[in-house]
């Protein structure tokens, strides 16, 4: 069965047609599909309005770009060209809305380019607050996300009611509860859970509804629990630094079998940036402000004012995590994730952290260099570390 579930996942991460998608769509007469760009959009309102919410993550190292080169520049990541690519091939031809959330300038110009390439797809920009007074930022997001329903249901043609927005809500909470045990279970048995699997496993669910996605990975940590793997003397690690851009499914390989045991990530970071259940009592949409809000999710998309916190959070994730050390893999020319790194490092090593760092693109093909990289790592942290943080 678990063979069977990672197959289903991997079918799912490789088919950049979307065919998944689109099979939705012919089994849902009346229903629409709405896309979506990292890092974090509020799945629950497309769901409400009538949508099946689509991850674009872009083509990875599985599509050539041509025709995205000619929308920009070489010296910004690859995910834009990559995502025009598939909508200039057709691709992305099911969608009758595009959500951009606030994360850089490549993707609010992106969301422009949008709005010109294909006039009758609603397109927005969801802004998101930047400021130190979390009443203001909670009154702010609640009303850009009303006027998000109210346009998602012009397009849909149906208008969800408070009811309607918990039934949402608690569905996705649901799906968050999923990767939570995901998460949980690679953590104390990462031998059990190979990030490769799970990395999938996330990715499959970006395209698929999530009722499904929950069916699937109840079923996979049932076939895992059933047929317990025997531990290998590798070395316990946090990645970070993918924050939009995701790796290329050879790359996650590599570190793991260079001797890591990835035991923390923010791989496909918008599926977990709500650290707990949203509230189904209130308000629903006022609920899904405060949770964006308060988010434990410590990321260059929402203001922070105390930096200590920041520095501190590289050794937080390492000791929940049982790490020895952190590998910074960061998309080359992420202003986002760059600007983090040089603060979340110095944190890292002042808590006695061993560090090594590297860039990437999601079309990266060659990964003999990565695995060179972290296999040094491992050895070095099993030689010197004196255990986890």
């Amino acid at each position: 069965m678990r063979t069977a579930i990672v197959d289903w996942a991997r079918d799912l991460y490789e088919d950049l047609d979307f065919t998944a998608a689109r099979r939705w769509l012919a089994d849902h007469p009346g229903g629409r599909a709405g896309g979506y760009l990292p890092v974090y959009v509020p799945r629950e309102i497309l769901h409400a309005c009538g949508f099946l919410p689509v991850g674009i993550h872009g083509g990875g190292d599985r599509l050539e770009i041509i025709r995205g080169d000619a929308f920009y520049q070489s010296y910004i990541c690859h995910l834009p060209r990559s995502v025009i690519e598939l909508a200039q091939s057709g691709r992305l031809d099911m969608l009758s809305a595009v959500l951009f959330p606030s994360t850089c300038d490549v993707i609010r110009n992106l969301s422009g380019m949008w709005k010109l390439l294909y006039p009758d797809v609603y397109v927005r920009y969801i802004d998101v607050p930047q400021v130190p007074d979390p009443a203001a930022a909670v009154d702010f997001y609640e009303s850009e996300l009303r006027q998000l329903v109210t346009d998602l249901a012009a397009v849909s043609g149906l208008m969800p009611d408070d009811d309607a927005l918990r039934r949402s809500i608690a569905l996705y909470n649901g799906k968050r509860r999923a990767i939570r045990a995901l998460y949980a279970a690679r953590q104390a048995r990462p031998w059990d859970l190979p990030t490769e699997e799970l990395y999938l496993l996330l990715r499959a669910g970006e395209v698929v509804p999530a009722e499904e996605f929950v069916t699937q990975v109840e079923r996979y940590l049932a076939a895992i629990e059933a047929d317990p793997g025997r531990p290998r003397d590798n070395s316990r690690v946090v990645v970070t630094g993918a924050f939009c851009e995701q790796p290329p499914l050879g790359l996650i390989k590599s570190i793991e079998r260079a001797g890591c045991y990835v035991v923390d990530d923010d791989f496909v970071l918008g599926a977990r940036f709500l650290t707990g259940a949203v509230s189904l009592d209130g308000s629903p949409l006022r609920a899904l402000a405060r949770a964006f809000v308060e988010t434990e999710t410590r990321t260059s998309v929402l203001y922070e004012g105390d930096l200590q916190r920041k520095r501190d959070l590289m050794h937080e994730r390492a000791a929940a995590a049982g790490a020895e050390g952190v590998i910074f893999a960061t998309p080359s020319f992420c202003d986002p994730a760059l600007l983090d790194q040089p603060m979340l490092r110095k944190g890292a090593e002042a808590a006695g952290l061993p560090c090594i760092a590297f860039k990437y693109s999601e079309n990266t093909g060659q990964f003999q260099q990565f695995r060179e990289q972290a296999g040094t790592f491992a050895d070095s942290l099993k030689l010197w570390s004196g255990g986890p943080a």
